[in-house]
């Protein structure tokens, strides 16, 4: 092949290869995730990577005259398809379509990828694994809203987090859509107003940055500019004052509309419930969260994380929750014609694995195999016994794929790939019915033993 026409290894932007240590992470928090779902009752949920896109719209696009403008769709003979953005709108779309064949009160979980056609970097990826736990039925909402905080507390404490590394932040969204009604604010600003409040805690907003989305627009440091919501100076000034309370009883002397009451008893019953457990310590209330995507309704929470994490220029970021989620009751009548309500979390597994990755705290342990070395070829039959011995005793084991290779080049590769143990066996140990074990790990010298075979996997396991 020329030079010219040689391909460039790469990936486009928001997709990474994983490997290693970083593979042995993220199966570690799965299989941590994946026991919680399970042990607070749920049951597995997988749907296709694709869906029709009439089906699940997306609530993600910011750019109202093109609202699919954050995912990916393609045609399909007559109708379009799209890659799932999240898993919330697919278990919509199954649970209208299977409802009769579901319990009243269904529990779901689903670990899969999902795509976005977004900015990319920090933690964020335009293909990553969400781990989702849902709630479907007519339950008492505290209840249902409390467990979710305990899940995501006892899931993340088995991920290897200390208690005060993580905090889960609680909100209604009742409570801004009542100041919204009472500052009079159209329907077409609504949604502008409440991303706008959301965007309060991003990094390089603050409550200017609000402010400024509240009013015409905003410019940020690259001279990109942001229509705002055009609001009136009063209407303003009153958002930002609420967006200053920090505590609930405060609130609720604050805010008198009707909407806003409803949704802050709601908190308040939340807080009972967590008071009958052992996780009320890692809930906070924060009233300026108010999650962008239109179909929550009520309940919402994010869970933040409270270590510095740095991108790989060792700057100091800014990756958004590690968990989020909240109750919604419109999002399965768009199907069925009546309402159903859910709540549901989801963990953004790549997401919080990039910053896992970077506390060094969380010890995993790499399986690597015992390597059987090949010193003669007549002697392969002899290495192949070896093997097979020490697989059927649950020992991870392989013989070295060449029989020309000498014996130094084989422990190299063995080191390269931090290998710990080699067994080494020629005509002397074959003929005395012995073994030599090579401590990849120990103190050059003093770490070759040879022992009968009998002994082999008593002496195999004080290594691994």
């Amino acid at each position: 092949m020329n030079k010219e026409n040689k391909l460039v290894p790469g990936l486009p932007s928001g997709f990474e290869d994983r490997w290693g240590k970083k593979v042995l992470l993220k199966k570690k928090l799965l299989k941590a995730i994946e026991k919680n779902f399970i042990k607070f009752g749920a049951e597995a949920l997988e749907t296709p990577s694709f869906e029709i896109a009439e089906n699940i719209g997306s609530f993600l696009a910011e750019d109202e005259a093109n609202p699919m403008s954050d995912v990916f769709s393609f045609e399909d003979g007559e109708k379009n398809i799209t890659l799932r953005y999240d898993l919330s709108s697919p278990l919509a779309r199954f649970y209208a379509q299977n409802n009769q064949d579901l319990p009243s009160i269904f529990k779901r979980y689903q670990i899969q990828n999902v795509f976005r056609n977004e900015k990319a970097g920090n933690g964020r990826y335009r293909e990553f694994m969400q781990a989702d736990f849902d709630i479907v039925g007519n339950v008492n909402p505290a209840q249902a809203n409390a467990e979710l905080c305990n899940l995501i507390s006892s899931t993340l404490s088995d991920c290897g987090l200390k208690k005060d590394q993580f905090t889960i932040n609680i909100s209604n969204r009742k409570i801004v859509q009542g100041l919204i009604d009472d500052l009079k604010i159209s329907e077409e600003k609504k949604i502008k107003v409440i991303r706008a409040i959301d965007k309060l805690d991003k990094p390089g907003f603050g409550l200017k940055g609000v402010e400024d989305l509240l009013k015409k627009e905003r410019k940020d440091q690259s001279g990109a500019i942001t229509k705002g919501a055009n609001l009136g100076n009063e209407q303003v000034t009153q958002i930002l004052n609420f967006l200053k309370i920090k505590d609930l009883k405060e609130l609720k002397q604050s805010l008198k509309n009707p909407l806003s009451q409803e949704g802050i008893k709601e908190l308040e019953d939340v807080f009972e419930i967590l008071g009958y457990g052992s996780n009320l310590k890692q809930v906070k209330s924060n009233f300026t969260i108010v999650r962008g995507l239109a179909y929550y309704s009520d309940f919402i929470l994010e869970t933040n994380l409270n270590f510095k994490v740095t991108n790989n220029k060792g700057k100091e970021v800014d990756i958004g929750s590690v968990c989020s989620g909240g109750a919604y009751a419109k999002l399965i009548s768009r199907f069925r014609g009546v309402d159903v309500p859910g709540t549901g979390i989801s963990f953004g597994v790549d997401r919080l694995l990039f910053a896992l990755m970077q506390l060094n705290q969380i010890k995993t342990k790499d399986q690597k195999p015992v390597l059987v070395c090949v010193m003669d070829q007549k002697y392969l039959k002899n290495y192949y016994e070896i093997v097979d011995l020490l697989r059927e005793n649950n020992i991870n084991a392989e013989v070295f794929l060449s029989t020309k290779k000498n014996l130094g080049k084989q422990l190299d590769l063995a080191n390269k790939r931090e290998l710990a143990v080699a067994i080494i066996c020629g005509e002397n140990e074959f003929t005395d019915s012995t073994i030599t074990i090579k401590n990849l790990k120990g103190v050059k010298g003093e770490n070759s033993q040879t022992i009968p075979k009998s002994n082999l996997i008593n002496e195999i396991k004080k290594l691994i």
